[in-house]
């Protein structure tokens, strides 16, 4: 059954890849009802994950990219072309019977087509339009483009990661895509809520980069208050837990190729329940009897503990672990954790959908469960211009010969 939370929202789309488009999808497994609209000359390219790999097999086309068919799962589609009259005025027309625009182009792009703020005001007042962008709307940078990852290093994350005496790791994906998608659909969801309380609609700025900075709390708090940066001897670590402090903190290598697993000790009572499942001598060493000497001879511990998992199996001994009350995990490998992990099958995050095109393939779904308005993801994404005849017939109130002239005269 569909989620009907949002069934009474509609969403005229123009997002893509995943900071944009993941926000969508979120609503629309809610039950908004998400439009997402394509150009028809550029065969879908705004999106430059549309028909890119992955693939499920080995047929390829505009339809058959496997990211951009995960990230715009219970989706209509429909495209548009905007450089024509005719497709603005269709466009206006679809606004008038939006509650909310939603894009993530770079600065003014809707604006150049003749669609600001003011202008999908005067069709709807109460609209709410979210932009989201690399550096938002306003300020010296609002013209320059970004991607997740440039994002990731002008926000200070990349910088924070990495290991001592190293040059800074980055995130090896968009981090900031995702994180910016959820800041982008709880942002629509505060629109809209002031708009129910109001009456009133508005324009919703947002700016990844700025959103990825407010991620490097901690650091910036001890460098304004405390005047220590974030490089420095021994840091930083991120295989280690600085606030608060914990020890041992850590992955380890464990038995077999390129296998893990992930060691914390929270307290003295994990510590005391670690060393009886290791029962080295070294965890009765002095040298490691309190968490402060611990602190101050991580290197010395963690190269004690990885001869211990580097015997074991990794999932043996995070078992062992676990038993005694330790926090302790094998680190999964994809297949591990889609096919594999029963919590994972429990939950149901990786739910099975049918594409027009592809047929029977699973997607992500959403690591939330409401007990009474849960989401629902079963139908893949749109393929281009799938939806043209529901959207323009259905809720415009075309006549299929006006439709069939409209895809000749290439507007849709």
């Amino acid at each position: 059954m569909r989620s009907r939370a949002l069934s009474h929202i509609r969403i005229c789309d123009f997002t893509g890849q995943l900071a944009g488009a993941g926000a969508s999808r979120f609503l629309a497994a809610f039950g908004a009802e998400v439009i997402r609209i394509e150009d028809p000359v550029q065969r879908g390219r705004w999106d430059i994950l549309r028909g890119n790999p992955p693939f499920v097999d080995a047929r390829r086309g505009i339809d058959l990219g496997g990211a951009f068919n995960n990230h715009n799962v219970e989706k209509l589609g429909i495209t548009l072309n905007l450089r024509s009259e005719r497709g603005k005025q269709l466009l206006r027309e679809l606004v008038a019977r939006s509650d909310v625009v939603a894009e993530n182009f770079a600065f003014g792009v809707l604006a150049r087509w003749g669609f600001s703020y003011e202008e999908l005001a005067r069709i709807r007042p109460d609209i709410v339009y979210v932009s989201n962008c690399g550096f938002g709307h306003s300020g010296p940078y609002r013209e320059y483009k970004t991607w997740g990852p440039i994002v990731q290093a002008l926000s200070g994350l990349t910088f924070s990661s990495g290991l001592p005496a190293e040059p800074p790791a980055g995130w090896g994906y968009s981090y900031m895509d995702h994180t910016g998608a959820y800041l982008m659909a709880i942002a629509i969801l505060m629109a809209l809520v002031h708009r129910n309380r109001s009456g009133e609609g508005q324009w919703v700025d947002m700016s990844c980069t700025e959103a990825g900075a407010t991620l490097n709390g901690p650091a910036q708090l001890d460098w304004s208050v405390n005047g220590r940066p974030l490089r420095r001897p021994g840091m930083p670590h991120s295989n280690r837990s600085q606030w608060p402090e914990l020890a041992p903190h850590g992955i380890y290598a464990s038995r077999g190729d390129d296998c893990w697993i992930a060691i914390a000790c929270r307290d003295e009572r994990d510590w005391q329940a670690f060393s009886r499942v290791v029962a080295l001598p070294f965890c009765e060493e002095p040298r490691f009897a309190t968490l402060a000497a611990r602190v101050a001879a991580q290197d010395a511990l963690d190269a004690e503990i990885a001869v211990w998992t580097r015997a074991r199996e990794n999932g043996a001994a995070a078992r062992a672990l676990q038993a005694a009350g330790v926090p302790a995990a094998a680190v999964q490998r994809p297949e591990e954790r889609i096919d594999r992990d029963p919590n994972t099958a429990a939950w149901g995050l990786w739910p099975t959908v049918q594409h027009s095109a592809i047929g029977s393939l699973r997607v992500d779904g959403l690591p939330v469960h409401l007990s009474e308005t849960d989401w629902s993801i079963e139908r893949g994404a749109p393929c281009l211009g799938e939806h043209n005849e529901r959207v323009f017939g259905g809720l415009l109130g075309l006549s299929s010969s006006e439709i069939a002239s409209l895809r000749e005269e290439g507007v849709i």
